[in-house]
């Protein structure tokens, strides 16, 4: 399923929209083009994590190779560039490497370009060591009747991922090491190191300008050309089946036998499939859990070295709460890591505060922002996932004050007006200039989407955290009655929400404008959550307008089409973007709580499933292998944005597994 031939590789255009990506645990990862092209900032072979699972920096962007190669004529040599790069007025550099490419396919999460030299094929694979901010490249000719003689160029940096560079003199202390150079761009920053145990390895130091960044521009970047030092030229004659294995790495020791660290890196995914159950299930399912492990990471924490959490997505988002809690069961309990999901949920529980978890941690800072209403009540909801799935009455335990606390607080009142209204137990939330839902995009102090006052996902939220506090109650042996009272006004002051003449939720009501009827994908949660405050006919009704006009092949959108605010394209400038980010943008995490939603009103297994295919079959396509975050509100559907969501994997997991449980 993810290998593709010359009709993908031989086709620049196609080539350079498909992407790949590996990561190491830590919050490091390293990404690019099937084709080879630099088209992102945050394309590169280490991107670092130097304050795990954050500070990502660029360190090894790329290797430009060139094989020398002649299997009629030994003594005649020929060249075969092998790379490609766009300079700054866009054009392709010449000779086109794409060309000799003859396959690209995925071994688990590891990229493998095939490339056809005369008669030769040589093999190139990228992974990265778990735990560490190290990258293999290997390379192996695997078919000639000769030696062949590969030539690396390696272009370096030291950034910041979100950031270009413009040379402007800057030099760095390239110096010679044993089987390397170590490579130290300022006295104050670590050193970092090109290193293989064969080959000869000689420094350089020149800059190579203006690479040209073609997403970036689509994007509306002011940034679209990148700087980087040619600080290394690689050099090894391999003989027919011989590998070289070249190492980049902050550390000065890491191991240098290329075969052995691949296989350790083959049998940690090889461990992730058996524990997961998934051995006898297509290529597609093993793909996705292969998918979930890329977005969790180790974030330490003062009570705890191995703490952890989620990755919202790559290639620029760092772990933000609603994303860790909405993604946690698909990635951790459908994956049948339930002591990962434990770890999780112990280290967010350090960070609430006034009745809240963070929104995210910053990339730069150490203090996490609390603009949110709903990732807490997603925090009780993982909470109650976590409990269904191995009964464990000792974290319930451990954990039931924080989420007692949580509660009260969200009852007598917490930051941006987040509190009960004792009138009709709903949840009100807002204050002018903070978006706090997951509709959260801002431009300046533009809140796109502000939807002040009561939102419907909010309170469907509400709702079934309490039927969820009054559970746990029971099964601790505590008087449950207080939650199950509340619970029962917020069901009742949930038909408020009900709109009569249109036969679906009011998005918002109480904001300041009134109730809001903008056809939106948030009321599916009231159906697809635990516990529904709505009648079995509402929720049918629910769940057809959604069909009707949000849902399509890649998720739903996030307005209807019929509305005049929609916007069926994304991309521009940042004001277009997020402009269009809720106004239309299909989110595919939203196929989870639909087909959910759809199961509890149709009870058709074999129906749902097939809601899920298309994105099934989407993991072809952009980032290889995983599920985008976002796509076109109109047809095609073209994916954009981040080339792989957390909640995006995890909710396609999730309910892949519910629709076969159902049939």
């Amino acid at each position: 399923m993810f290998d593709f031939g010359r009709e993908v590789c031989g086709k620049l255009a196609v080539a350079e929209t498909r992407e790949w990506l590996v990561t190491n645990g830590i919050g490091g990862f390293a990404s690019g083009s099937i084709a080879g092209h630099l088209t992102r900032r945050y394309h590169g072979y280490l991107l670092a994590a130097l304050q795990p699972p954050l500070g990502r920096t660029l360190l090894l962007t790329k290797l430009d190779e060139t094989a020398e190669y002649d299997g009629i004529y030994p003594d005649s040599g020929r060249f075969y560039p092998l790379f490609n790069n766009r300079w700054g007025e866009g054009a392709s550099s010449k000779p086109n490497g794409y060309r000799h490419l003859n396959r690209f396919h995925l071994e688990g999460t590891t990229p493998v370009w095939t490339f056809a030299i005369a008669n030769a094929l040589l093999e190139k694979r990228i992974w990265m060591q778990p735990g560490a901010n190290t990258t293999y490249i290997q390379y192996k000719l695997v078919r000639a009747t000769g030696p062949l003689t590969l030539e690396a160029k390696a272009f370096t940096n030291y950034r910041d991922y979100h950031s270009t560079t413009n040379m402007d003199n800057w030099d760095a202390d390239i110096t010679p090491v044993a089987q390397g150079v170590a490579i130290q761009f300022a006295p104050n920053l670590i050193p970092f190191y090109l290193l293989s145990a064969a080959g000869d390895i000689q420094p350089q130091g020149d800059w190579y300008e203006d690479f040209y960044l073609s997403i970036e521009e689509y994007r509306g970047q002011n940034d679209v050309q990148d700087d980087h030092l040619y600080a290394a030229l690689l050099r090894k004659t391999l003989q027919p089946g011989e590998s070289w294995t070249i190492v980049a790495s902050t550390s000065d020791a890491p191991n240098l036998d290329g075969d052995a660290a691949y296989a350790q890196r083959r049998a940690y995914e090889q461990a992730l499939l058996e524990r997961a159950g998934v051995m006898a299930e297509s290529p597609a399912v093993q793909q996705l859990v292969l998918a979930a492990d890329q977005f969790i990471v180790k974030r330490p924490t003062n009570r705890d070295a191995d703490g952890r959490s989620i990755i919202a997505g790559y290639h620029w988002f760092s772990d933000w709460g609603r994303d860790t809690m909405i993604a946690l069961p698909g990635l951790t309990l459908n994956t049948h890591r339930p002591e990962i999901a434990a770890s999780i949920l112990r280290t967010y529980a350090q960070f609430v505060d006034q009745g809240m978890i963070p929104n995210r941690f910053p990339d730069v800072g150490e203090h996490p922002e609390y603009n949110t209403v709903d990732a807490t009540l997603w925090y009780i909801q993982a909470v109650r996932a976590y409990f269904q799935a191995t009964s464990d009455l000792d974290l319930l335990r451990e954990l039931y004050p924080v989420i007692e606390d949580i509660i009260r607080w969200h009852r007598r009142g917490t930051r941006y007006n987040i509190a009960m209204d004792p009138a009709d137990g709903l949840l009100y939330a807002g204050e002018e200039g903070i978006q706090l839902t997951w509709m959260d995009a801002k431009i300046g102090a533009w809140v796109v989407t502000d939807r002040i006052g009561k939102p419907v996902e909010i309170s469907a939220l509400w709702y079934n955290a309490l039927m969820s506090m009054a559970e746990f109650s029971q099964a601790l042996g505590l008087e449950p009655d207080e939650y199950q009272a509340l619970a029962q006004k917020v069901q009742t002051g949930f038909q408020r929400f009900w709109n009569k003449k249109m036969g679906y939720c009011y998005d918002i009501v109480d904001g300041p404008d009134g109730h809001d009827g903008k056809l939106r994908p948030n009321q599916l949660f009231a159906i697809s959550l635990s516990h529904s405050p709505l009648t079995p006919e509402q929720q049918r009704s629910v769940v057809d307008a959604c069909a009707r006009h949000l849902l399509t092949a890649h998720g739903l959108r996030s307005l209807s089409p019929d509305d005049k605010a929609y916007v069926g394209h994304y991309g521009g400038d940042q004001l277009k973007r997020d402009s269009a980010y809720h106004q239309g943008t299909v989110w595919g995490w939203l196929m989870g709580p639909f087909v959910t939603a759809h199961l509890r009103v149709y009870n058709d297994g074999e129906m749902a499933r097939t809601f899920l295919r298309p994105l099934i079959q989407h993991m072809v396509d952009h980032g290889v292998g995983s599920i985008s975050e976002i796509f076109d509100g109109d047809p095609p559907f073209t994916p954009r944005g981040c080339i792989a969501q957390a909640w995006s994997v995890a909710e396609l997991l999730r309910v892949w597994q519910l629709t076969e449980n159902r049939e």
